[in-house]
Parts: structure tokens; C-alpha cells; sequence
């Protein structure tokens, strides 16, 4: 009897025991259920956070969108007021619409009175991506008479009335300054040519900045360019200048060099640029160019091991740029004002050749150096004038005269002193010549509805010193030239047609074989040498893809000499020895004094690789070019030589 409730009551407890484990077992699951589940909820959450923030940018997208076209459609109101007075501005716009003008607002249909984008966004930041995608995504980059309705909303909004802007939002003139003044320039010229497309090995040489590498510290907008290059070349001579011809040291049988091949592959020319542009107000801007790279030789340059060549300044300056009032200043080390331009006279779109020869091209008309620049333009961004005073240097040829150290021995017994090897921080085994003047250089650029065209002059001083009998005198000679250059859209933004040419007396070193300026008469003057260097050329844009270009160039130069006493001076004396020129080794004379140089090459460049990584892309060329020479006792002959270059690039900021 007293077993049984024991039994039971140990029974009631285990039971509620298990119970109890049970309700906490539940208990559990419950809690961990609902665990999960506010985890999903949370997730539901989050996306529907994303979700709505991409519905938001989307919605900021069509804001600005729907302000481009409206800045648009003002813009052409402005142009057409002298023939019909609107009634109704908001009548006007929608008008124009239903006309057959169909604005983003319309096809996406939203209302064309949605508000402009805040005014505290940086002009920059809204012209960075937005204004110019069109243009920076293009196959030419080009502007034309007539625009098709997808690129009408980049068109920059003024009143060519009075030159004024007509909306300060996303696509007006002070936003694009902003981004880039050359820019602005072809939209209002429209010449058929227009800008660099920026990934072309032509705009790379003039300095093109890219879209990628955009930065903003304060009101400075900081704009990045330059590339990772690996060039080689492959030629039947042996000029031990790399990818950069020096066209005067091709070798004449003479030397065994001429009967060897040579191949030379270096990054030296790789590059890296910095933009730095503030808006002054709404018409003006001031920007700062940096541009180098390692295409310097310095004296402990080791080609065997660290190939460490020196870094380099390739450009450097400063710029003012009114666009309203038209003009523009232009101070320090920059392409030369005689370089042929693409697009009125624009830094950074000069008309370069698309080779991969660092020296560009035999005939092709180009100088870096210190200058000071003012451009004026009229008619609307359509003609344009420059002038500028610019570093001057005489490239002299004492052929026939002892020259130490620019201090050059006269038949007379007289000195002339014409340089001087560099000192401090300068080269000190270059000789830098004596110089009384700056070159002047004008230009005129026009920009018609096809096509650009060109017309330009220089002045330069060649000086020196003659010493006789402990005293001396200066001697100052007047040179210069005249040239011209054009660019022919044959088919816009597909195929184009180059030209370009100068002619003269003492601007030789202007040109890309760096040919003599001058020589010396038996009294010691300076005696300017006539010259000639001219290119034209052929390119094609076949996919936005591939470039593919072909171009022909030739320097010339003139001679000046005098016999003296049996002895001959000057530059090509017909009295030089050439007779050693075509034998190896030959004990014989070969004075070879250079009287042209020519090149023809073709080559083409694909960009196999584009995104938001950059560009990388790929090139190869072909180029002959053959060396003649002033006649001499032996004749004149001639020398060639063949190349195949290659080379690969990254872009990261284009």
C-alpha cells in the first residue's frame, strides 16, 4: 500500500519533468523561429532599401536628362528669336517637342517642368559623365553641322547674340568649361574635325586627359592622364636612338653598323599627365598642365642592366581662358604656336601623327619649349588669332671649321664664339647657343562648317660674337618663314585627310630632323640656311575600335659655303669628300652633309580592351625612310632604312 503512491508520486514527477523539458524544448524552437524569421524580414528589408535607391538614381538620371533637354530647347529658341516671338515660353518648349524635337522627358515620359538638379553641385561634377557622353563614347568624337537628336541634348546652351550663357545647368557653357575648354570650342565651331577623340594615339602625343581619373578638392577640379607603354623596334640598321629616329645618324656602308640588324624595346615613354582647372566665374577658367615622362638619357643611364633613364618634363604651364570675351593666355613649356592644331588654337589639340616613333614623323613641324602665349578668337569660336614669343636656339653646322666648346676658328685668324656647353644645372654636353631674341610666331586658325585651316610665321635672331685682336663685334642675322596647315573631314569622324608645311630660312630645328639653322660665312656671321619640311597623311576611324593611318614626310635644307686657302667651309661644299661613303671601313672621306630626309608609313592601332578599367590597346607600324646627301667629290649617294615598330598601352583614365 505504501508503495503504490510512491510509485505514483515519483511517476508524477518524472512526468512533470518531462514536461517541463519539453515546454523548454518548444520554447527554444519558438525563440529560434522567430529569430529567422526577423532575419528574413531584415533581408526583405535591405532590399527593398537597394531597390529604392536604385529607383532613386534612376529618378536623379531622368532629372538630369530632362534638364539637358530643356537647356536644349532654350537654347534653340534663343537662336531662332529673330524669326518668331514665342507667345509662351512653356507653350514654346512644348511645341518644339511635338514638332519632332523629342526630348529623354518625353520618351520617358516625364514632365518636362521637373526641377533643376540642386545648385550647390559642383558645374564639374555635372558635366564629369553627363555633358560629353556622347562625345567621349563616340567612335570620332566629332561635332557636326547637323547633329542627330541623340547628341542635340550635349549641345552647349548660348545665346549667340551677345555671347552670353543661357542656363547654368548641366549642359551650358559653364559647366563644360569646367570639364574642358577645348570642348566647349568645337561645340560652337562644329568644323566637321573637331576634338581628339581621346583614346587616339594623336590626342595621347597632345596631351589628352582623361574621363576616368576626375577628382575635386574644393572649386579645383584635378583631371588625370598618361598611359603604361611598351614600344619596340625592329630595323635593318643599327641607330642606337630606340623608337625615337634620329635620321641623320642613318649610316652609310662605310660603317658596319649599316650591314646588321637592330632591335631595341624600352617603357621609357611611358607617361603621366595632371590637369588642375578652376571656374574664375561663369566665362573664365584657369588651369594648370603637367606632362612627363622617362624619355631623357641621363649620363649614368645603363642600358645593360637598370635602364634607368631620367624622368622628363615634357610640358608644363599655366592657362587663362575667357570664352565670353575670347580671349586666352597661355605661359610656360608647351607645344610650340607653329605645331598644326585640329581645332582653332586649343592647348592639348595639337595635330600630331599616330605613330609609335617618339620623334612622330620626317616633315612633321613641332617644338616643346618655354613660351608666352595670347589667342584671340572671333566670329563665334571661328577665327582665331595667336601670337607668341618662344625659347629661342640656333642649331649651327661648322663643317670645314675647328669648333671647341661653340668657339669656332675662322680662315682669318678671327674667332666667332656662337654657344656655349652647359654649365650648373643645364647639359653640360650640349651646346647652348647664343641668342639676342625670342622667336615671334603668329598664327590664324579658321574653323568654317568643314574642315580647319591654318597660315603661320616665324622671326628668329641667329646671333654671335667675332673676336680680332682682343676686341670683337655682334652679329645678329633676320630669319624665318611661313607655312601653313589644313585638315579635311572627308567623311566626318571616319576618314580624314592632313596636311601640313613650313618654309624658310634658319627654322631647320623646327622640324623632326633637326637639320641645320645656319652655318658661318669667312667673317664669322651667322649665314641662315634655307629649309622646307611638309607631311600629309591619311586617317581612318573604320570602327570605334581600330585606327588605321598612312603619312608621307621630307625635310630639306639648303647649303652655304666658301673655299679658303685650299680649304673648304660651310654647309654641302661640292668640295667635300663623299668617295668613302660606300666602301666598309673605307679609309677614304665621307662628309655626308644631310640634304633631305624622307619618310612613308602606314600603321594601325586596335583598342581591344575598354571599360571602366581604361583602355588597352595595341599598334604596329611600318616606315621607310632614305637620307640624301649634298653632292661631293664622289658623288651623292643615298642611304636607307626599314623598320616594323610595335608597342602596347594601358590607359587607366580613358
Amino acid at each position: 500500500m505504501s508503495r503504490f503512491p510512491l510509485r505514483m508520486a515519483c511517476s508524477t514527477v518524472f512526468s512533470i519533468r518531462g514536461l517541463l523539458m519539453m515546454s523548454t524544448a518548444f520554447g527554444l524552437l519558438a525563440v529560434h523561429s522567430q529569430a529567422h524569421a526577423d532575419d528574413d524580414v531584415m533581408s526583405r528589408m535591405e532590399k527593398e532599401m537597394h531597390r529604392l535607391q536604385e529607383a532613386q538614381a534612376h529618378v536623379q538620371q531622368e532629372q538630369e536628362e530632362i534638364n539637358r533637354d530643356l537647356v536644349m530647347l532654350r537654347s534653340e529658341i534663343a537662336k531662332h528669336h529673330h524669326t518668331a516671338q514665342p507667345a509662351d515660353k512653356t507653350t514654346t518648349n512644348t511645341t518644339m517637342v511635338a514638332r519632332g524635337t523629342p526630348s529623354r522627358s518625353a520618351i520617358h515620359g516625364v514632365a518636362p517642368h521637373a526641377p533643376q538638379l540642386h545648385s550647390s553641385q559642383h558645374p564639374t561634377e555635372l558635366a564629369s559623365e553627363a555633358t560629353f557622353a556622347s562625345n567621349a563614347n563616340s567612335p570620332e568624337g566629332h561635332a557636326s553641322r547637323a547633329l542627330p537628336s541623340s547628341d542635340l541634348r550635349d549641345r552647349v546652351a548660348r545665346d549667340r547674340r551677345d555671347h552670353g550663357v543661357t542656363e547654368s545647368g548641366t549642359g551650358s557653357e559653364l559647366a563644360v568649361v569646367g570639364k574642358r575648354t577645348e570642348d566647349v570650342m568645337v561645340r560652337f565651331a562644329e568644323n566637321g574635325v573637331g576634338p581628339h577623340p581621346r583614346e587616339t594615339i594623336g590626342a595621347q602625343a597632345a596631351g589628352a586627359v582623361g574621363d576616368h581619373g576626375v577628382f575635386h578638392l574644393g572649386p579645383v577640379t584635378l583631371m588625370l592622364g598618361g598611359f603604361v607603354d611598351m614600344a619596340a623596334v625592329l630595323e635593318n640598321r643599327h641607330v642606337a636612338s630606340g623608337t625615337f629616329n634620329y635620321w641623320q645618324d642613318m649610316p652609310y656602308p662605310n660603317e658596319p653598323r649599316y650591314h646588321t640588324n637592330n632591335f631595341e624595346g624600352s617603357a621609357r615613354y611611358s607617361r603621366l599627365s595632371l590637369l588642375a582647372r578652376g571656374n574664375i566665374n561663369s566665362e573664365a577658367t584657369i588651369s594648370g598642365f603637367f606632362e612627363s615622362d622617362f624619355g631623357a638619357g641621363a649620363v649614368t643611364t645603363d642600358p645593360y642592366e637598370s635602364n634607368s633613364y631620367a624622368f622628363r618634363m615634357r610640358q608644363a604651364y599655366l592657362a587663362y581662358d575667357d570664352n565670353k570675351a575670347g580671349w586666352h593666355f597661355l605661359g610656360g613649356q608647351a607645344w610650340s604656336l607653329l605645331t598644326p592644331g585640329r581645332i582653332g588654337i586649343v592647348a592639348r589639340q595639337e595635330s600630331l601623327p599616330e605613330t609609335i616613333e617618339a620623334s612622330m614623323l620626317a616633315g612633321q613641324t613641332w617644338s616643346r619649349q618655354w613660351q608666352v602665349r595670347v589667342v584671340k578668337d572671333f566670329m563665334d569660336h571661328r577665327l582665331w588669332a595667336g601670337f607668341s614669343i618662344e625659347n629661342p636656339a640656333t642649331l649651327y653646322d661648322t663643317t670645314g671649321f675647328a669648333n671647341t666648346n661653340g668657339t669656332v676658328s675662322l680662315p682669318n685668324g678671327n674667332t666667332a664664339t656662337i654657344g656655349e656647353n652647359g654649365v650648373g644645372l643645364t647639359n653640360d654636353t650640349a651646346n647652348f647657343s647664343n641668342e639676342i631674341a625670342p622667336d615671334l610666331i603668329g598664327k590664324l586658325a579658321y574653323d568654317p562648317s568643314w574642315g580647319h585651316y591654318e597660315v603661320e610665321g616665324i622671326l628668329h635672331f641667329p646671333h654671335d660674337r667675332v673676336t680680332i685682336n682682343h676686341t670683337g663685334h655682334n652679329n645678329t642675322a633676320i630669319a624665318g618663314g611661313a607655312g601653313g596647315s589644313l585638315i579635311l573631314p572627308i567623311i566626318s569622324g571616319k576618314l580624314e585627310f592632313r596636311a601640313a608645311g613650313l618654309a624658310g630660312w634658319g627654322i631647320n630645328r623646327y622640324g623632326s630632323v633637326l637639320l641645320p639653322d645656319a652655318t658661318l660665312n669667312a667673317k664669322g656671321d651667322p649665314v641662315p640656311l634655307f629649309g622646307l619640311q611638309a607631311q600629309a597623311g591619311l586617317i581612318a576611324h573604320p570602327n570605334p575600335h581600330i585606327d588605321v593611318y598612312g603619312y608621307f614626310g621630307t625635310q630639306r635644307v639648303g647649303h652655304a659655303y666658301f673655299n679658303s686657302e685650299g680649304s673648304s667651309y660651310g654647309y654641302g661644299n661640292p668640295l667635300y669628300s663623299n668617295a668613302g661613303c660606300l666602301q666598309e671601313l673605307s679609309s677614304l672621306s665621307c662628309s655626308a652633309n644631310t640634304r633631305g630626309v624622307s619618310e612613308a608609313t602606314i600603321g594601325a592601332w586596335w583598342r581591344f580592351f575598354k571599360g571602366r578599367f581604361g583602355t588597352v590597346e595595341g599598334g604596329t607600324q611600318l616606315a621607310y625612310a632614305r637620307r640624301d646627301i649634298w653632292k661631293g667629290i664622289g658623288g651623292d649617294p643615298h642611304t636607307s632604312m626599314s623598320q616594323i615598330f610595335f608597342d602596347f598601352r594601358y590607359l587607366p583614365f580613358q
